[in-house]
């Protein structure tokens, strides 16, 4: 297995709304996608396109939503996980699983449509990630 594209960094917030407007207006992004509702992950996203990658705006939805850890600890939001992107994410999940890495969960439908699954911050180098399936559409 080889580490794909940087797919997107997600950032949990507590407002996508106020999110929206501090990448639009103090750093000047330009295509922000329509925010919509993930009920199977409990949460609300948001795209925002960069020349090379997405910014994923992450918000509690419902009081069961994993976020809502990590805003209590970070209140204001910040940096909550790293994407990348695989081309077989069977493969990839037995590549991860066969160097002792934990697989946190069953691999799922995410956002952009196509199966992930993510792993152990305490595994990957405090960095909670996802690995996802590249979507069929794009390279």
């Amino acid at each position: 297995m080889k580490l794909g594209r940087l797919n997107h960094v997600g950032v949990a917030t507590p407002s996508i709304e106020a999110s929206v407007a501090f990448y639009r207006d103090m750093m000047g992004a330009e295509v922000i996608r329509e925010p919509f509702d993930l009920p199977a992950q409990g949460v609300k996203v948001c795209f925002v396109d960069t020349p090379n990658a997405q910014i994923e705006l992450i918000e509690p939805l419902g009081d069961a939503s994993p976020i809502h850890t990590f805003l209590a600890r970070n209140p204001g939001g910040g940096q909550h996980h790293l994407c990348y992107e695989v081309p077989d994410i069977d493969e990839a999940r037995a590549w991860f699983e066969a160097k002792g890495v934990r697989v946190l969960g069953a691999p799922r439908i995410g956002a952009h449509g196509t199966m992930i699954f993510f792993l152990h911050p305490k595994d990957m180098g405090g960095v909670l990630t996802e690995i996802m399936e590249t979507p069929r559409n794009q390279h």
